[in-house]
């Protein structure tokens, strides 16, 4: 079998889908690793870190792609009609195309993928499963981005967090906030907390309040008869009624204008992004208050967020980097890389390096989105037909 992976060429992503550490790993089980010339330069692995694992570095894509069995990517491929170069036009058709592809965001692309004879993976329909765990890419990236949330907050944040007890006086902790507590809040309540600052956090999920609670944090949240149905059975938040947003939204408000810190995080897969914070809302914080919003991509949690504009209202700072997990490109690409490999492995055979995928699998199942010239996922069929 023949992996390659080309350089990402997408704004904002510093990525890569292997590692020298994983083509090494690819390598022992007689997979041929081909890599693009400079492929992982944005997140520090180099060509000749790649070469002494083993792979062959490609100059150019055409001879990438030669004979490619499987191209293994971070984000879906250009298309034309997308700023820069248009990618999937070049992918060879009968390959193998894994990545985070967005399919329920973009199912165009999808129907694109089907045209071109690939066979598609998306890997964040990874099923939550016990066997999937170590394949888990959006838990892996979510987790440095809620890592990397309360570092943004603290850079532009003009205090400390923590309580100080000085001869001059005592400086008293920042109060923190966290909206969504899911991998990338849990992340962040436990980073403030080692900060040393006062941690609260809010979710629509009352399975969510005991994680909260044992990192320490105060959990806040309208706890009603629709609230204990708010989960949905792959463990994603459920879009609630407008009527219990209108509660949520009073209590979150009374309590967003105490805080110093605010961070927000929820996404719900396929949709647009639940608004938490309106106009109203960042008008009752105080001056020097930050808010910092992990939902940019999928059009933000904060009414007055922009995708890659920081910016100041009144006073109160508004953080809205795209693609957090990227601006930590040396362990966001080592873990992603590793959930690449923990995927595709089982599916090559021992004695030979061939690929031989199960196409009865629960893991291939939940997450091909287009084979045999069509789009074959149940969830993409579904929304096809409405």
């Amino acid at each position: 079998m023949k992996l390659v992976v080309p350089r990402e060429r997408r704004p904002h992503e510093a990525r890569v889908a292997a590692t020298p550490e994983t083509v090494g790993k690819f390598i022992k089980i007689g997979v041929e690793v081909r890599i693009e010339r400079e492929a992982g330069r944005a997140a520090n692995y180099p060509d000749d870190d790649y070469r002494r694992a083993g792979a062959e570095i490609a100059a150019d894509l055409d001879a990438l792609y030669a004979g490619a069995d499987v191209i293994a990517k971070v984000r879906r491929p250009l298309e034309a009609g997308e700023d820069g170069e248009d990618e999937l036009s070049g992918l060879p058709s009968g390959a193998v195309l894994i990545g985070m592809l967005n399919p329920l965001g973009q199912p165009a692309s999808v129907e694109a993928y089907a045209k071109a004879g690939l066979s598609a993976f998306a890997m964040e329909l990874m099923p939550r499963i016990t066997r999937a765990q170590n394949m888990d890419v959006l838990s892996s990236q979510a987790n440095l981005a809620g890592y990397k949330a309360v570092l943004d907050a603290c850079e532009v944040f003009g205090r400390a967090l923590p309580m100080m007890m000085t001869a001059a006086g005592t400086i008293a902790p920042a109060k923190v906030f966290v909206m969504g507590a899911g991998v990338a809040g849990l992340q962040a309540i436990a980073t403030a907390r080692r900060l040393g600052a006062v941690v609260s956090a809010t979710d629509v999920r009352p399975v969510a309040k005991e994680q909260v609670e044992s990192l320490g944090a105060n959990f806040v949240m309208v706890e009603d008869e629709e609230s204990r149905d708010a989960e949905t059975a792959g463990g994603y938040a459920r879009e609630m009624s407008d009527a219990y947003k209108a509660k949520q939204a009073a209590l979150v408000a009374e309590t967003i204008a105490k805080q110093d810190i605010v961070i927000t995080t929820a996404q719900i897969p396929g949709r647009r992004a639940p608004l938490l914070i309106d106009e109203a809302m960042v008008a009752s914080m105080r001056p020097g208050s930050v808010i910092v919003d992990l939902a940019v991509e999928t059009g933000g949690n904060c009414a007055l967020s922009e995708a890659g504009v920081d910016k100041r209202v009144d006073g109160v700072a508004i953080v809205a980097h795209p693609n957090v997990a990227s601006r930590l490109a040396v362990d966001a690409s080592a873990l992603y890389a590793r959930n690449l490999f923990n995927f595709l492995s089982p599916m090559i055979e021992a004695e030979t390096g061939a690929l031989t995928i199960d196409w009865e699998d629960e893991l291939v199942q939940g997450t091909l989105v287009a084979r045999g010239g069509e789009v074959v996922h149940p969830s993409l069929k579904r929304e096809a037909a409405e």
